[in-house]
């Protein structure tokens, strides 16, 4: 099997300047800034692209490029227009995957839940995960078997760890409920008075980040896009959490279908998965 590619921490840092870079020229200045014409529909009227996202994956991109020269770009617009594909993911000895702008449909809104996600993977295994915050200015990052933590510009930098709720009546939870089905998403919505509460935050780099800080225990996700998953699942492991698809199948970045479970543990996992095995 081939040696993985790592991420090193010289590399790492010029991974975060580069997103808090075009976060500030690309994506801020348009924030509650965008006319009609700088908003359009991609695969549903909800499926948003803004100018924010396009300039901030271009801008990204070409850094990337002269950063780590022949590593394989997945851009979540560039896989839209044609210009990537998901399947290179697998075979290449690194690629960095790039959600420019995460919770498209919020930031269009002038909704402060955005966020940049940028992961890096080698042979398929995400190796390096970065959730960036361009409003708080600040991320959470993992390296493979090195742990979670937030950073501030500043220096600031605490490692993270997942919640420890065992009960499933004191879980907090999240999801996109309109990523399933209509009959299912009648069903799953009927097990949310199980909980303490079910959150919906409509961007999966909060989702991903305020599980590493602790305060949601779970989340469900219906829909497997590498840009999406696989940053804020390896910072989710490093934190301590679990996960895998409904199925019992481990997750990777070439899985881009099938139903997602993230917990606190194990055994959070196992009892969550017994509760939602109808979505399987």
């Amino acid at each position: 099997m081939p040696t993985a590619r790592v991420i090193t921490p010289s590399e790492q840092q010029q991974l975060i300047d580069i997103v808090r870079h075009a976060a500030k020229t690309e994506i801020l200045p348009r924030f509650r800034n965008l006319s009609d014409a700088s908003i359009r529909a991609k695969s549903a009227p909800d499926d948003l692209v803004t100018d924010a996202d396009q300039g901030a994956e271009r801008l990204i991109g070409r850094a990337i490029a002269e950063l780590l020269p022949g590593a394989t770009i997945i851009g979540e617009e560039a896989v839209a227009e044609g210009d990537a594909q998901l399947a290179d993911i697998a075979g290449a000895e690194l690629a960095l995957i790039v959600d420019p702008v995460d919770g498209t449909w919020n930031f269009a809104r002038g909704l402060n839940q955005f966020g940049v996600i940028l992961a890096a993977t080698s042979f398929g295994e995400t190796i390096f995960g970065l959730l960036y915050d361009p409003l708080a200015d600040d991320w959470v990052v993992a390296r493979r078997g090195e742990g979670a933590y937030f950073g501030r510009p500043d220096g600031t930098q605490r490692r993270l760890s997942v919640s420890d709720t065992t009960e499933i009546a004191g879980m907090v939870g999240s999801t996109s409920i309109r990523l399933f089905p209509k009959p299912q998403q009648y069903q799953l919505a009927a097990t949310f008075p199980d909980l303490q509460r079910m959150m919906a935050f409509g961007c999966a780099c909060h989702e991903y980040r305020t599980m590493a800080f602790g305060y949601v225990d779970f989340m469900l996700a219906g829909k497997l896009m590498p840009w999406d998953h696989a940053a804020g699942l390896l910072v989710h492991r490093e934190a301590g959490g679990h996960a895998a698809l409904l199925d019992g199948t481990p997750y990777t970045p070439t899985l881009h279908q099938g139903r997602l479970l993230a917990a606190n543990s194990r055994e959070s996992w196992e009892r969550l998965r017994e509760k939602y095995a109808f979505l399987i």
